[in-house]
């Protein structure tokens, strides 16, 4: 991947980079007193979303708890009850969460039930007693697979002491993105950092005219050698039968773990009430025939203005370099279109990254990686020490299912 020497894109991406998510203090700010553990329950919404808020976490609303937990098509394959989650409670009120959802996975002709750990949230004073909750959830009895997909480092490290592996797939921890709109993009950074607006202004001016120049010089932009297949988009609720179709080609491709992409659980994955996120889907057929799909999700960050849109999925039959290429594109020409500052590619494996590279990205690099897994099946947990078994992106986890 090509390197920047323009001084102030050095620095806007410096500045960029620097994000970093708040670490776990494992240090009480006040003394706590004793926190009991117990499972979480619908009537928690109210104090577990007030103490989301608290963290920094996003809000949630009871409507998408009953989608996660009530109306999960993956529920149907549980062998028992799965809980919603943990709270921890002292002194009258919670004080610590982590939610806990279900989801169906696939691998070598295999459904594998999955859970996923979730907005972990814990009051400073209790953080020490924090690891009750994350040993309950990998405590839990009929489960083939844990995933922390959003993990921050010390929750990382919490969920390695507790026999957790780091996703294998090479390059999770670092985001491909391409500047859209580079005066959005610097006048942006520049006021996620607190800078003054009037100053954000014209540093925005000053960014703008570095990014512009330096992107045209390295050629940061895609580039496909040929357009052979239709392109077209759907709604959401269209994914039928067709899906299906390139669902089973896909899952019968050997060799990788899937996480399941049945008609219905594309619709229930996307479909979050009160979202205020836009999500495309882009089909690549060829002679009325579904060749592969992306997926593509915009949001806006509140506090910088930044709208970003990355790619929440993509699904191409036989990994085909060709319709990746110009799915890729689409998602590209997409959010330029829907006036996007930035395009991101978090994730997925080789044969996709391999394409983005040649795209001249810029990068930006997690503190670490944030993808976590484990099994207590000795051949499964073999088989996934391997990258070649993962197509990880963010469709896998929590990653794009929650607000």
């Amino acid at each position: 991947m090509a390197k920047t020497r323009n001084p102030i894109v050095g620095k806007l991406l410096e500045m960029m980079r620097s994000r970093r998510a708040a670490s776990v203090d494992a240090s009480p700010r006040c003394p706590a007193s004793s926190a009991k553990l117990r499972e979480a329950q619908f009537s928690d919404f109210p104090a577990v979303n007030d103490l989301k808020a608290q963290m920094g976490l996003s809000p949630d609303n009871l409507e998408n708890w009953h989608r996660l937990w009530r109306n999960n098509p993956a529920l149907r394959c549980c062998r028992q009850a799965v809980p919603i989650g943990w709270v921890m409670e002292a002194e009258g009120r919670i004080v610590g969460y982590l939610g806990n959802i279900a989801l169906l996975y696939h691998f070598e002709g295999a459904a594998l039930l999955a859970t996923v750990a979730t907005a972990f949230a814990v009051e400073p004073a209790y953080r020490p007693s924090s690891v009750g909750l994350m040993a309950s959830f990998y405590q839990q009895k009929g489960v083939d697979l844990f995933l922390n997909t959003t993990a921050i480092p010390a929750v990382g490290e919490i969920a390695m002491a507790l026999g957790a592996h780091k996703l294998p797939q090479a390059d999770y921890d670092t985001v491909l993105f391409w500047v859209l709109s580079p005066y959005r993009f610097s006048t942006a950074v520049m006021r996620r950092f607190g800078i003054r607006p009037a100053l954000a202004g014209l540093g925005g001016i000053a960014g703008a005219v570095a990014v512009t120049g330096e992107s045209l010089a390295r050629q940061r932009h895609p580039r496909v050698a040929t357009r052979n297949h239709a392109i077209s988009e759907i709604a959401l609720q269209e994914a039928g039968d067709e899906f299906d179709d390139l669902w089973r080609r896909k899952v019968s491709e050997p060799g990788r773990l899937l996480a399941d992409r049945q008609p219905e659980t594309l619709r229930w994955h996307f479909a979050i009430p009160g979202s205020v996120r836009l999500n495309h889907i882009l089909c690549c057929r060829a002679n009325g025939r579904l060749l592969g799909y992306v997926i593509l999700r915009t949001q806006s960050d509140t506090r910088s203005g930044l709208q970003t849109s990355n790619v929440a999925d993509l699904f191409v039959e036989g990994d085909d370099p060709e319709v990746t290429g110009e799915v890729l594109l689409a998602a590209f020409e997409k959010a330029k279109n829907l006036r996007s500052h930035v395009f991101e590619v978090l994730g997925f494996p080789d044969f996709v990254r391999r394409i983005c590279s040649a795209w001249r990205p810029y990068s930006r690099t997690f503190p670490q990686c944030p993808f976590y897994y484990r099994t207590s099946d000795g051949t499964l947990r073999e088989k996934l020490n391997s990258r070649d078994s993962w197509y990880a992106g963010p469709y896998d986890g929590d990653t794009t299912l929650a607000l």
